[in-house]
């Protein structure tokens, strides 16, 4: 199993690593070629169609990965199932795209909206490859086809954003993405759906299902009702500038740490009832996801106006304080995966949804608090609550494994403590560092790759140690 988690995370760092630098090079090109209000108008769709796939495509995927034995028929059924839904979540948008484009007072959202809506098809198809993915961890297919979609997608979405399309650049992206990821997972994952399909495997698998569905639909709500409201009370030109500065701590965390998460559950499932390895494994994903993932947020921190100014150009530079908090706020994201990753694998999804109405509750009082004082204090008092939700999400693990947020914090501490002390040092690095942006980024990299490095090895850091050691055996393996 550990040669397994280690091979699949590889493969899983791997896929999102390339997919997401790619489109994450396209975002830059799109950026300079399409103003900062047609990226929050695009911005307002994408919220109403990340709702919508949450209904189609959570909740199943989940149960068929946690669930100790699942068969054709029930990879079958929720296939069919899915796709009931994304018809129906499709004919519910199409009714309420022109009440969206009244509501936002931009008339071409309603044309939009029903064309990228079209997306919630493949989507629906591709959760259910993706689940038989975890569950086998053939996270190489998976690699080979989120590289190949980034790729034919980002083509397309920068030829079209050139002939001057405007936003219908970014909807050819999203349909391009969706419907090469479903055609090239035909042809490199084994599982192919069969003429199946039984309700008690969807009354089974929904008896789990639905308490994250509705975790995960709480949880998209409130994380784009900030973008809802910034589209409505301040304007589309706001929301564009927060979406750029959240992308690139977004891309971090969704490149580590949804990496971790898909590998981490197929493995916490297979030890259910071992308490004592799922704390071991708990202990380990939590201090060696915090070693890699705040050097990254902390460094982006210090090096965020140097970034913008080098990949966006100065019309971005309104972006940066966004960036910069929530840099703050996506750094707890490795307590809040592998806790909840935990509590999912222990079979306890009415946890997981009473912690997710806990959560929001206290979100719904820091979003009402802020939204008098502008929206850099709304997105601030937001990365105060991620913070609080630490304790929140750690709680029902200090009861099931014996490993409470207390000695989680202690052990992901030193971690916190060189990595702040690296952004700092690359902060600073950037008044000294003479040259333009891309001369000073360079620097400003290497500099805290350097530090960081130093750091973990003077004080001798348990994480570094132990990557030195897989490392090392790696190199042992080959050589034999």
């Amino acid at each position: 199993m550990k040669q397994k988690v280690i091979a699949g995370l590889f493969w899983k760092l791997l896929e999102n690593g390339g997919s997401q630098g790619i489109q994450f090079l396209v975002a830059i090109l799109l950026a300079r070629l399409l103003t900062r209000a047609e990226y929050g108008t695009v911005g307002i769709i994408m919220i109403f169609i990340t709702i919508a796939n949450v209904i189609v495509q959570n909740g199943f995927s989940t149960a068929l990965i946690q669930r100790q034995k699942a068969d054709e028929t029930d990879f079958s059924s929720v296939f069919y199932f899915s796709l009931g839904a994304a018809f129906l979540m499709y004919g519910l948008l199409w009714v309420l795209a022109p009440w969206i484009a009244k509501f936002y007072d931009i008339r071409e959202l309603s044309d939009i909206v029903r064309v990228l809506a079209l997306v919630l098809f493949p989507g629906a198809v591709i959760s259910v490859q993706t689940a038989w993915v975890s569950r086998q961890m053939e996270f190489k297919g998976l690699f080979l086809s989120t590289f190949a979609a980034s790729v034919v997608s980002g083509i397309i979405s920068v030829f079209m954003a050139y002939r001057g399309f405007g936003v219908w650049a970014m909807v050819g992206q999203q349909l391009a993405y969706y419907v090469c990821l479903m055609v090239v997972l035909f042809v490199t994952v084994t599982w192919k759906p069969a003429f199946l399909f039984a309700w008690k495997s969807i009354r089974q698998l929904l008896g789990f299902g639905w308490k994250l569905l509705a975790a995960s639909l709480i949880d998209t709500l409130y994380n784009n009702l900030y973008g809802l409201i910034m589209g409505k009370i301040y304007n589309e030109e706001v929301l564009g500038v927060y979406n750029r500065g959240e992308q690139f701590p977004k891309l971090i965390v969704n490149n580590l740490g949804a990496a971790i998460q898909s590998v981490l559950l197929p493995a916490f499932s297979s030890k259910q009832g071992d308490t004592r390895a799922m704390r071991d494994m708990l202990r380990r994903a939590v201090g060696l996801s915090s070693f890699l993932v705040l050097p990254m947020l902390f460094g982006l921190c210090g090096v965020a106006d140097t970034l913008v100014l080098a990949l966006l150009g100065e019309k971005w530079l309104a972006c940066v304080p966004y960036l910069r908090i929530m840099c703050v706020a996506y750094s707890f994201w490795p307590i809040h995966i592998t806790n909840l990753q935990a509590v999912n694998a222990a079979g306890r999804s009415d946890l997981f949804l009473k912690l997710e109405i806990v959560k929001k509750a206290m979100g719904l009082l820091g979003l009402f608090a802020g939204i008098r004082f502008g929206p850099l204090v709304l997105i601030g008092i937001k990365a105060g609550l991620d913070f609080l939700t630490t304790f929140v999400n750690a709680w029902p693990n200090k009861r099931l494994l014996g490993y409470g947020i207390f000695r989680q914090w202690a052990d992901i501490l030193p971690s916190v403590g060189i990595a702040a002390v690296m952004g700092i040092g690359v902060y600073f690095a950037g008044f000294l560092v003479p040259g333009g942006p891309w001369v000073k980024l360079v620097l400003q990299v290497v500099w805290g790759v350097f530090v960081y490095v130093l750091l973990a090895a003077v004080f001798r850091m348990e994480s570094f140690r132990y990557l030195l050691g897989i490392i090392h055996r790696g190199k042992e393996q080959r050589t034999q």
